[in-house]
């Protein structure tokens, strides 16, 4: 029998026939009414696979990051490991975000768009571009202490009703997220006995929501063609040559975080030749590459970082546990480029402030997002709305998402054994250092 094909496989293929069909429609000579005629049968397609993701986000905010802060609560106590754990985890992310965002910057693989095409683009994600200026207009607007006010949140349900209105003035998505960092916190210090209930409750909520989004993924093949199909069809090859540099710039990034930095912390911080370390982690990052899953992963994480590298069991096991929720360095990266190469596709040019505010979403993202295959496109949707984005336009990189997703999560477990090594060094000197003075 036939093994079907895996849904990776189905989402190339979905991209592929999409972009071939739209290009076969915009270069066939056809109209350009009949050309708006097919895109109304074929429009919605995209959307709906798009509203299915849209309609698990705040579900999502509310139960992964209440039950991430409570975990880390009890992470917390264990003592010096897991804050030496969790700095390390912060500083990596941040170097990593500030790689993909130098990057961007610096190549601007957003700003090739012709200005036909990037005002059909806008007509296709914001409706105008008038209305799209006036939502960036009222972002820009608010001064930096509105927006720290706006974080907490008077009415978080009206907050969770108006998330995704750019023209909101409150703190939408980030004060969902404030709430939730805080019933987090409230959840790890008070008594279990009494608030079990509620973090069971959050349990059951989080697995829903992610049985909904595998839902939603299956349709994904079919959304990826209909939404390459409606860029194609109305601007040709010029998306896919954008979208190309958007490519090439990530696995840039990817690749310069992977060899180069995690070589220095290899040789400086966890004195362990980085020949030696990728030479025996070889199998982690083909499993990584295969299965796009940090959780997945995970069982062969320890079992090679413990066999191979020879790091103590219990040290490796605390680490890249930890790691494979909270170490997101290569999604950490990725939701910096994707961020600002989509803002570049919308001719919007944020300064020096909001980059920032986009570095230190991101490495909170990156520590939040789960390890499964596209975890992160939920938490990019948020980032998106935040600096004035249509959260809509994730659905331009859908298509690229899943190889760029196969490779990040080789970054993120290949981080997690990096932090594994670094830890274990500065045990073992810590265990030298007592041994002496005893």
């Amino acid at each position: 029998m036939a093994q079907q094909p895996k849904l990776h496989e189905k989402i190339f293929l979905g991209l592929i026939i999409g972009s071939l069909a739209g290009l076969i429609v915009q270069y066939s000579g056809l109209s350009k009414e009949t050309i708006q005629t097919l895109l109304v049968f074929i429009k919605p397609v995209g959307d709906i696979f798009l509203r299915m993701i849209f309609m698990m986000v705040i579900p999502l905010i509310l139960s992964a990051l209440a039950l991430g802060v409570a975990d880390l609560g009890d992470v917390s106590r264990i003592g010096k490991i897991g804050l030496r754990t969790l700095g390390y985890t912060l500083i990596v992310s941040a170097i990593s975000v500030i790689i993909g965002i130098a990057l961007v910057t610096l190549f601007k693989p957003g700003e090739a768009l012709s200005t036909d095409d990037r005002t059909m683009l806008i007509e296709r994600f914001a409706g105008t571009t008038q209305m799209l200026n006036q939502a960036v207009a009222e972002v820009k607007s608010r001064s930096v202490f509105e927006v720290i006010t706006s974080l907490v949140p008077k009415n978080p349900i009206e907050d969770m009703a108006r998330a995704f209105d750019l023209s909101y003035r409150g703190g939408g998505v980030l004060a969902i997220m404030f709430f939730s960092l805080m019933i987090g916190i409230a959840l790890s210090s008070c008594d279990h006995r009494k608030t079990a209930v509620l973090k069971q409750a959050l349990e059951g909520l989080y697995e829903i929501t992610m049985k909904v989004i595998s839902i939603a993924m299956r349709l994904a093949p079919y959304g990826v063609a209909a939404m390459l199909f409606n860029l194609t069809a109305t601007m040709g090859f010029a998306i896919l040559l954008v979208l190309l540099r958007f490519v090439l710039v990530v696995l840039a990034g990817l690749l310069i975080h992977q060899f180069i930095s995690y070589s220095l912390l290899l040789k400086y911080l966890g004195k362990m030749s980085p020949g030696f370390f990728f030479r025996n982690i070889r199998e982690v990052m083909l499993m990584a590459f295969s299965t796009s899953s940090s959780n997945a992963t995970l069982p062969t994480s320890i079992r090679v970082t413990v066999e191979n590298l020879k790091i103590p069991p219990d040290v490796a096991r605390f680490v890249l546990t930890l790691g494979s929720t909270a170490n997101q360095n290569g999604t950490a990266l990725y939701e910096g480029v994707t961020v600002l190469f989509l803002a570049q596709c919308f001719g919007i040019h944020l300064a020096w402030s909001q980059q920032i505010f986009v570095v230190v979403l991101a490495i909170l993202a990156g520590v939040g997002t789960a390890g499964v295959p596209s975890g992160s496109l939920p938490i990019i949707m948020i980032i998106l709305i935040t600096i004035g984005v249509p959260g809509e336009a994730i659905g331009i990189i859908y298509g690229v998402d899943r190889i760029l997703d196969m490779c990040r999560t080789v970054l993120n477990v290949t981080g997690d054994i990096t932090a594994a090594v670094y830890v274990s060094r500065y045990e073992e000197t810590l265990s030298t250092a007592e041994d002496r003075c005893g």
